[in-house]
């Protein structure tokens, strides 16, 4: 397996945009936080969410398909890149469906994430920290606020997971205030 120091630098080969690279490291600290909850390795799950979107900052239009060529390139693990890749299911031209609960936790909390993020910006605090679930729930429900973050797709995944969907949305609120301070930490630098 690569390390993380390994998969930071062929991330930041392929995605120079802040943006992009937030969002990875937001994905891989919500993946390492449900590792942990779930009892599996934190540091796999981390590296699969580092690199999840690995291709879409160059290859928006070849996404989850062209990171799978990439991949391989770098050597990364076959296990690895059907993971990463199985986030685009029913999305993208992708051959591979989340099976595992890492790739169905993986595919819930994508476009979550970046619900979460929008919505904390819009806060007083712009963090996550102070939160509520029905502050949540009502960006949730306005279909302007962030449209780009597809609620069918998180609601898709909340039901793949087997969860409520408040459950999912809560559970991923408490792993996004985990590493937000880091995050943050880390952002500011480039």
């Amino acid at each position: 397996m690569i390390t993380r120091e390994e998969a930071w630098n062929i991330l930041t080969k392929y995605n120079k945009d802040a943006f992009h690279l937030r969002h990875a490291l937001t994905v891989e600290g919500v993946m390492r936080y449900f590792a942990k909850e779930q009892g599996y390795d934190p540091e796999f799950w981390g590296i699969v969410g580092l690199l999840h979107d690995l291709d879409f900052e160059i290859y928006p239009e070849e996404h989850c398909v062209k990171s799978q060529e990439l991949m391989k390139a770098e050597g990364i693990s076959d296990d690895i890149i059907r993971s990463t890749a199985s986030h685009g299911w029913g999305l993208t031209k992708t051959q591979f469906q989340p099976e595992h609960e890492m790739e169905k936790i993986l595919f819930a909390c994508d476009e979550l994430t970046g619900l979460i993020g929008a919505a904390a910006i819009m806060r007083p605090s712009k963090s996550v920290q102070d939160m509520e679930l029905k502050s949540l729930k009502k960006k949730f429900k306005d279909k302007k606020f962030a449209a780009g973050c597809s609620r069918d797709v998180i609601k898709q995944g909340a039901d793949n997971l087997g969860w409520e969907l408040d459950v999912l949305l809560e559970r991923t609120m408490e792993a996004m205030r985990v590493d937000e301070a880091a995050i943050n930490e880390a952002c500011a630098k480039f």
